[in-house]
């Protein structure tokens, strides 16, 4: 089964981490990341672009209405992704504890098993 593995933190906390931090940081990304195509659990993943860049859009009575930012004010921003088979809620569990912003201060990740309408 496919799971969208969320990342959320806080983008302040990368520009808090000194230099070797946001370093060691990113090798551990490389690492996970080396580590899940590997196992050929990794089916896709990017980072985001920060949340100045994000526009929201509703339709509202046939009129398209675009708003500037995340569609919510929230003190955790939605970071990156990865794409991942896992053979149950477990297993994307046990992938989505190694994902390093899990284990950094508000850093959280939010679990979606993927919908396939293609059979």
């Amino acid at each position: 089964m496919q799971y969208l593995l969320l990342i959320y933190g806080n983008e302040g906390a990368w520009e808090d981490m000194k230099d070797h931090e946001r370093d060691g940081h990113f090798q551990d990304y490389m690492k996970f990341t080396s580590d899940i195509k590997a196992s050929k659990h990794f089916l896709g993943g990017d980072a985001l672009q920060g949340v100045k860049t994000a526009t929201t859009v509703r339709v509202r009575d046939g009129k398209t209405q675009t708003t500037d930012g995340p569609f919510a004010e929230t003190r955790e921003q939605l970071g990156g992704y990865y794409l991942i088979e896992a053979k149950d809620l477990d297993e994307a569990v046990k992938i989505a504890a190694r994902i390093p912003d899990a284990k950094i201060g508000n850093g959280c990740i939010e679990i979606r098993p993927v919908m396939s309408f293609n059979g």
